[in-house]
């Protein structure tokens, strides 16, 4: 309940906001009565489709922190804290980058980092991927997770989602103008009509799940980058294997959630999934 608060409080802070932005700048008049005016309209995409984006990113590790429940090891309690935060400040020098906050939390086998600066990240560990998996395997995956950060994949994934969802809303109201358009041949009144509104709302969700599938194509193109760059702060691919193994060899709930995305393994499912089959990525690892 805490993570569905928390993500509907964000919603509604970035609605509000979007409101005022637009408001201020002036751009959210883009239908004139000659129509729309293709730079206001452009203007206003590109206000909607960064800022939610931006607001996102920037309060990633807040809400990381908040909704997944972790403990931040500011001070080492025992020798396994003690082993993380060096391993990971081991890795953030290699990578030159500055050392991240580390967190533990209760749950499945996983791990991820975020935030909006490489040199200000978090990395979160699960402590069913602590328990399940060797040192040199969670070294790997936590060397995967350093990699994103060094990589700046949380930046290029909300540039690549401010630039989809700019299409999405300049594309749907160009669209939904023609089609009002269309139908209101010979009628005088002015404003947009019922098919202006029909259309928008329809081909925000059409072409907002395309822009999902593209999304996910550059995040499983990540998670290869990312693969790479463990093998190569560690100086081997083995390791790295290991962790896609056991990862593979444990009950599908204890996958990471790239790997149950809509508890779909095949067919349409895979276009939406933001990691590739662990096979792929193993065989990947193995060609070099």
């Amino acid at each position: 309940m805490k993570r569905i608060f928390l993500f509907l409080l964000t919603n509604v802070a970035v609605v509000a906001v979007l409101g005022i932005v637009t408001n201020l700048l002036g751009v959210n008049h883009y239908l004139t009565a000659n129509g729309i005016n293709y730079t206001s309209l452009l203007v206003y995409a590109f206000v909607i489709g960064f800022t939610g984006a931006i607001i996102s990113l920037l309060m990633s590790k807040t809400m990381a922190k908040t909704s997944m429940g972790l403990h931040m090891i500011d001070q080492p309690r025992n020798a396994d804290e003690a082993w993380i935060v060096e391993t990971v400040r081991k890795l953030a020098t290699t990578a030159k980058i500055g050392m991240p906050e580390v967190g533990i939390y209760e749950g499945e086998p996983n791990a991820f980092a975020t935030g909006a600066f490489k040199n200000s990240a978090l990395v979160g560990v699960s402590t069913g991927l602590l328990q399940g998996m060797t040192r040199d395997e969670v070294e790997a995956v936590l060397a995967h997770e350093v990699a994103h950060i060094a990589n700046g994949d949380m930046v290029t994934m909300t540039l690549i989602q401010g630039v989809m969802n700019t299409f999405v809303v300049f594309l749907s109201r160009v669209i939904g103008s023609l089609v009002d358009g269309f139908l209101r041949r010979g009628d005088d009144s002015s404003g947009p009509g019922i098919g202006y509104m029909i259309t928008t709302m329809v081909l925000d969700l059409v072409l907002g799940f395309l822009a999902a599938i593209i999304v996910a194509w550059f995040s499983r193109q990540r998670e290869f980058r990312a693969d790479a760059g463990s093998a190569q702060l560690m100086g081997q691919r083995q390791p790295m294997i290991n962790a896609l193994h056991r990862l593979g060899g444990m009950h599908p709930g204890a996958l990471p959630q790239s790997m149950q995305a809509f508890g779909i393994t095949g067919g349409l499912g895979k276009l939406f999934s933001t990691h590739p089959p662990l096979e792929e990525r193993i065989a990947r690892l193995q060609q070099g």
